[in-house]
């Protein structure tokens, strides 16, 4: 099964981060904040930049390298896809 490290635009502007084996799913979870700890201020959310792996400890390892980036560095990465 694949999995995948994802960035999510917010309303207020933010970037999110997470991973999920399901993008399509997840991301209606977010915006009907089901599993989501997203705020009420954060949605509705777009997905603006994906990655995909063959297991969930690579998206992970992934997810946690990105967290850790400035909000310029991550946004650098969602441009380098236009």
């Amino acid at each position: 099964m694949a999995w995948f490290t994802y960035i999510l635009r917010c309303k207020d502007e933010s970037l999110y981060t997470g991973i999920t084996w399901d993008l399509k799913r997840r991301i209606k979870e977010h915006n009907s904040r089901i599993k989501s700890c997203l705020q009420l201020s954060k949605i509705p959310v777009r997905l603006v930049y994906w990655e995909r792996f063959k297991d969930r400890y690579l998206a992970a390892k992934r997810e946690k390298e990105i967290k850790g980036w400035s909000r310029v560095k991550k946004q650098k990465l969602v441009d380098s896809l236009h």
